[in-house]
């Protein structure tokens, strides 16, 4: 096997992945807290790797780790911003770009759900009630 099979397979995958894959740069260094490997990509294809709430990026790192570890590294992959900014992890990329629109919803607090409950409880639904079938009802069943 190759020593550098974490970028090969990163390069890899990310090629299947975007519309770009000429743009598909990466770049990897080690350093005495592992192995980095900084990937950079169009504009246009950063939702395709970053995907919804950030879960191709986590399975990508994921991936990585495995990998890492079944080589005795500790491997770390940096999605650089086209700007060359890091994307955080576990955050919304949108937050930390400003041309972009993030439509925010104003979220109640979990207490203030519980109160508006507790002062307007719901009754249970009645139990039901079983009507005894007639005779004919129960011969068209049969």
């Amino acid at each position: 096997m190759s020593e550098h099979q974490d970028a090969i397979f990163i390069d890899y995958v990310v090629k299947q992945l975007v519309e770009k894959p000429e743009a598909v740069v990466i770049n990897r260094t080690v350093d005495e807290m592992g192995v980095l490997i900084q990937l950079t990509v169009d504009p246009t294809d950063m939702g395709r790797v970053i995907g919804k709430e950030g879960r191709t990026a986590k399975a990508l790192r994921t991936l990585l780790r495995v990998l890492g570890a079944k080589n005795n590294s500790r491997v770390n992959l940096k999605i650089m911003e086209p700007d060359g900014r890091e994307v955080p992890m576990g955050e919304n990329r949108d937050e930390h770009n400003e041309d972009r629109h993030v439509e925010q919803h104003d979220e109640q607090p979990v207490q203030a759900i519980e109160e508006e409950q507790n002062e307007h409880p719901v009754a249970p639904a009645p139990a039901p009630v079983e009507q005894p079938m007639a005779d004919d009802q129960a011969m068209e069943i049969l």
